[in-house]
């Protein structure tokens, strides 16, 4: 069994990559979504879980994992509202509306999978640690048996979501079936680590260490585009992210003390007002900068994929990225790689925008 505990995401990465890498005691998969290098039996450990965004060259993302974290606050299953974030999303959905897999519904929702005796699986987790801290019970199913039908193509990778209160902070442990080390691997700890934190704030609590197993861990092989599957890059990638050594350690600020869920319903409500094409939605004055934060990144997001649609030349270009440059004065440091990550090599010559933030 392959074991990791780590400061940061991206040391946790590194780790992973050179398991799947030179490591022994690997599988060679063959599956539907390609082939694949596995660990089979992996148990990582994050000891600091705002420690959650890489800082990488390669996976500095930040806009693609806040889109997820809100779709499943959001309680969604709408494949537009996922793929404003992430384009890539799986293909092999058969409806191209909603996604039968989301966690979203089973999660925060109402639909049969997510209720239990009126109680969405979320609401019943926080009433049974409210009831007694030290209960075991607290646990969030998420694969269920209607998704073992072989025409599903949209399994859920996630079976359950575990809380636990021990010495007074909210520990947190993620089962999954399956993982992929490169692309899926860095959103879901974001996602379940924000996660947490929230519960940890609704509850009164400190944040405990964050726990992931996985059954099948693993790196598929790069491969060139099929009609049926697309282009992945993950060996190369993985590489080349290990190439690039250690990285600086800098968690995300501290979620606000007490309940956050009336600043994340101010989130929900600008977020689908932004992706709907209202750019210049602000956030209320008194809202936390650290939600106020998320609400101007997915301003910058929406503002990067209407230049992107555009094809907007360099006149164009400075007079939109003055835009971001004066968002990112107001929000914190943290969020300014993620940002500069986001200038392609033809947008270049405008970064000399970016060069005076102080």
């Amino acid at each position: 069994m392959f074991h990791a505990s780590e400061d940061s995401l991206d040391d946790l990465m590194r780790a992973v990559f050179k398991q799947l890498l030179n490591g022994r005691g690997n599988f060679q998969v063959e599956s539907s979504k390609g082939n694949s290098t596995e660990a089979f039996g992996a148990l990582l450990e994050l000891k600091n879980p705002r420690a959650r965004l890489s800082r990488s060259f390669s996976k500095a993302k930040a806009f693609s994992p806040l889109g997820e974290l809100f779709w499943y606050l959001s309680g969604s299953d709408s494949v537009d509202f996922i793929k404003h974030y992430i384009p890539n999303y799986p293909k092999m959905i058969k409806d191209e509306v909603k996604a039968s897999g989301a966690y979203g519904p089973r999660i925060f929702g109402e639909n049969a999978q997510a209720k239990l005796d009126g109680v969405s699986e979320w609401d019943r987790v926080i009433r049974t640690l409210r009831e007694r801290e030290g209960s075991r019970n607290a646990l969030v199913q998420i694969y269920d048996n209607s998704d073992a039908k072989p025409k599903n193509g949209d399994k859920p990778c996630t079976c359950t979501i575990q809380f636990a209160v021990r010495n007074k902070q909210l520990f947190m442990h993620t089962h999954m079936r399956s993982n992929d080390a490169f692309f899926g691997l860095p959103h879901d700890i974001f996602a379940f680590t924000m996660l947490q934190e929230i519960a940890a704030r609704e509850l009164g609590f400190g944040l405990g260490r964050y726990t992931h197993s996985v059954t099948s861990l693993h790196l598929y092989h790069d491969c060139t585009a099929t009609e049926d599957r697309p282009a992945n890059i993950s060996t190369s990638g993985a590489k080349a992210y290990y190439r690039e050594g250690f990285h600086d350690f800098s968690p995300m600020p501290e979620m606000p003390l007490g309940s956050p869920w009336s600043s994340i319903e101010h989130v929900k409500a600008a977020e689908q007002k932004i992706r709907t094409g209202n750019i210049d939605h602000t956030a209320p004055a008194d809202l936390d900068p650290y939600w106020r934060d998320f609400i101007e990144l997915f301003r910058i997001h929406k503002i990067f994929e209407e230049m992107r649609k555009r094809g907007d030349d360099l006149s164009t270009e400075r007079s939109e990225l003055r835009k971001v440059v004066k968002m990112m004065r107001d929000i914190s440091p943290t969020y300014r790689i993620y940002i500069l990550g986001r200038l392609d090599k033809k947008q270049s010559p405008v970064r000399d925008l970016f060069e005076n933030l102080s």
